[in-house]
């Protein structure tokens, strides 16, 4: 159907469309270009009735995104444009490609879509991952992916520290899919392998054989985007398979180590575009959640354990989810070496010899700024203190990221560490470390190895 005016429309017809031309216009300065052509223009007034304006949508993806973030927006504007209160229907509407023979034919990507031969790990599936209030969100989008891939959830980025379970999801939502369909095409690639493979690819004259490998697939899961941050030619080419795999319909799915909005070393057009879908947190989890992982994980493993062991291993081993799973192993393992059961008494041997050392504790602040104050031979009073001269300020903003890098701790936390500064200037001293290290080498060089010295044993 096409949008031009026409004898044969209705005088109601013509003022929508007038009307809908001046919500576009005044949209134009508010929405990010991007998402106006991505999402609002393709958006086709067909008919005004009652105080409803019915709005064909070209795909369902488009639809569910203006329905969570415009409907109200658009609502109120064309309201405002036609001069009576006024209700938006969405109709979902396929439209004909340019170029295409009929509106059914599939797209052409100009390659032949092959069949996945990733394979996830066995023991990642969604009846072994335990959901707690902590990662119900990511869960349930996962949950939703696999079960209608490129229709609700596009993409669908899953967010939290180390250890906590983004890659069980990716695997999970992998293997319901498979089991549906063994030859559906899908890719899962870490950000580190990405980069590795798009560079070889480029010094071996293999490009379009990589782009094939990354773009002729119905789902894409990405693992640790954060990994590219600062590699513009792969940020650029990841960008670009981004849009094509999205322009299609096809179900994109990443994981990170931080929101979208704290990606300061990436693109801001791909960042815009992580925010597009759905944003799912993990959280450090419960120690009620902690012990249900234990015992899931005891389950797997063929061991037998007591909750209250459980319990106090999830009450007195520190650290992510991995590090807990590592501790059963460690337990089982002594226990079949001396020929004995699981036990309380084991458990808290186990727990006073590796967990309490401070082996696996992270550095704390001051030993990250008694670090930075070494480097730059600033005192760390200084460092913590109030002066505005530009060297101490340096100092000051390299140990603001690095304490945000290792401790993950919120902006306010960080602030009181650093003489109740406010939110905001930890946020900006961090941004600017970033900005720096991106154009500056020998900063990052030094950030780095101010990094690494204060993980000695790692």
């Amino acid at each position: 159907m096409n949008d031009q005016l026409s004898l044969e429309d209705t005088a109601d017809l013509v003022r929508l469309r007038r009307a809908w031309d001046a919500v576009l216009r005044r949209l134009s300065a508010e929405v990010p270009p991007a998402w106006l052509e991505r999402f609002i223009r393709p958006l086709m007034p067909v008919s005004i009735e009652g105080g409803v304006a019915n709005l064909e949508v070209p795909g369902r993806f488009v639809m569910e995104w203006v329905k969570e973030r415009y409907i109200g927006t658009l609502e109120t504007l064309l309201s405002d444009e036609i001069g009576e209160p006024i209700t938006i229907d969405l109709r979902l509407e396929p439209r004909e490609k340019p170029g295409s023979a009929t509106t059914s034919a599939p797209v052409s990507i100009n390659h032949k879509i092959e069949e996945s031969n990733f394979r996830p790990f066995e023991r990642y599936t969604f009846e072994t991952y335990v959901v707690g209030q902590s990662n119900r969100l990511a869960f349930a989008g996962a949950n939703a992916v696999a079960a209608d891939p490129g229709v609700k959830y596009n993409p669908l980025f899953i967010y939290g520290p180390s250890g906590l379970g983004k890659t069980h999801l990716l695997h999970g939502i992998a293997r319901e899919i498979l089991a549906r369909n063994p030859k559906y095409p899908l890719v899962y690639v870490s950000a580190q392998q990405f980069a590795e493979e798009f560079v070889t690819a480029l010094q071996n004259n293999r490009i379009d054989q990589f782009r094939k490998s990354q773009r002729n697939v119905s789902m894409w899961l990405v693992d640790d985007i954060q990994f590219i941050a600062g590699k513009d030619k792969t940020q650029e080419e990841l960008f670009h398979t981004f849009n094509h795999l999205q322009s299609l319909g096809k179900q994109i799915v990443l994981t990170s180590d931080r929101p979208p909005r704290d990606l300061y070393l990436m693109d801001e057009r791909l960042r815009s575009r992580f925010e597009a879908g759905l944003v799912a947190d993990i959280q450090m989890p419960d120690t009620e959640t902690r012990c249900a992982i234990l015992l899931s994980k005891a389950v797997q493993e063929r061991v037998h354990l007591d909750h209250s062991v459980a319990m106090f291993l999830a009450e007195n081993v520190p650290g992510n989810i991995r590090v807990l799973e590592g501790a059963l192993t460690k337990l089982a393992a002594q226990a079949s070496l001396f020929g004995m059961q699981v036990n309380l008494e084991l458990a808290q041997e186990l727990v006073e010899k590796y967990y309490r050392s401070g082996v696996l504790a992270k550095p704390g602040f001051d030993q990250i700024v008694d670090a930075v104050s070494r480097h730059f031979k600033i005192a760390s009073p200084d460092i913590k203190g109030v002066s505005r001269k530009a060297p101490i300020v340096h100092a000051r903003h390299v140990a603001v990221f690095v304490t945000r890098e290792i401790t993950k701790d919120s902006w306010k936390h960080i602030g009181s560490l650093f003489g109740d500064r406010d939110h905001t200037s930890m946020m900006h001293g961090y941004q600017k470390i970033s900005v720096m290290m991106q154009r500056d080498k020998d900063l990052r060089a030094v950030v780095k190895m101010i990094i690494r010295n204060l993980y000695p044993d790692a």
